[in-house]
């Protein structure tokens, strides 16, 4: 299976990051807590490498809470800071509040020995398209300052963002990488929304989200949502949940887009409970 989206305008979002680099001093990173590895672009590690980093695991709600300890430790390990996100829940901005400015406390002090008491930090703050990047930065700013959605590619430009503690955010638009030699790296970024279902058939993939979640020993988890027997094949639950859904064209035929739209919902939301798709090396 050949999954590749690379936009134009992520070509020149990596241009953007290279030009502004110097301007900043931490970069916030935030990544897919169910596929760490997979929504951390690979590029970012070569381009940011002198830079602070603080990775932000977003989605932590909708993750493994075992396998959010085992990611926040790898990161550390690598002397990053890291905090555990729920972008969509506004109480817990103060927890990433904490987290940007312990991660600029080496740099205020730095600063002060200077002489320079009040001067303004700045981030960068990065990530794959569909990651809650947008939805992060609105409830930083208090105000819906960029354009948020479920879709991915959302935010097209530049912009910098004054938020409290004297920081100002420069924001970018999301971005993935030309190509995905990994299939399960793509097939991650395609179950989780990060690349967009109108260029991938559907179908294809949720037989191969099935297939995953039986080598995971996570099948119960969709047998149980649903309500239906096992199978010994993937296609064979994707089969057991249209006739249990009624998902039928002309009675007979089965609708596999009606399910894999079903499927994928319910995964996205965490209908099928707490899922990490992959864990540290």
């Amino acid at each position: 299976m050949n999954i590749n989206w690379y936009p134009g305008h992520m070509k020149k979002t990596k241009e953007l990051l290279q030009e502004n680099i110097k301007l900043v001093n931490l970069i916030i990173e935030v990544v897919d807590a169910r596929i760490p590895n997979s929504s951390k672009n690979p590029d970012f590690d070569k381009l940011f490498r002198d830079k602070k980093r603080l990775i932000v695991l977003n989605k932590y709600d909708l993750s493994d809470p075992n396998m959010n300890k085992l990611w926040e430790e790898h990161y550390k390990s690598k002397g990053w800071s890291v905090v555990l996100y729920n972008s969509t829940n506004n109480k817990e901005l103060g927890k990433l509040n904490n987290a940007i400015a312990e991660a600029t406390k080496e740099i205020v002090e730095r600063y002060k020995k200077r002489g320079f008491l009040n001067k303004t930090i700045k981030a960068m703050i990065v990530g794959i398209p569909n990651v809650g990047k947008s939805t992060l930065i609105n409830s930083l700013a208090k105000k819906k300052s960029t354009k948020t959605g479920n879709m991915p590619g959302v935010t097209k430009g530049k912009q910098w963002i004054h938020l409290a503690g004297n920081i100002d955010l420069l924001d970018t638009p999301g971005i993935l990488w030309p190509k995905f030699d990994d299939e399960e790296c793509a097939l991650n970024l395609a179950f989780t929304g990060a690349i967009k279902d109108d260029v991938l058939v559907m179908e294809e993939i949720a037989l191969k989200f099935v297939e995953r979640m039986q080598q995971m020993g996570k099948e119960n988890v969709i047998l149980e949502k649903y309500n239906i027997e096992a199978g010994e094949k993937p296609l064979d639950i994707l089969d057991n949940i249209a006739y249990k859904k009624g998902f039928l064209i002309n009675k007979t035929e089965i609708d596999y887009l009606r399910v894999a739209n079903l499927l994928f919902n319910d995964f996205r939301a965490g209908k099928l409970g707490n899922i990490t798709l992959e864990m540290p090396e």
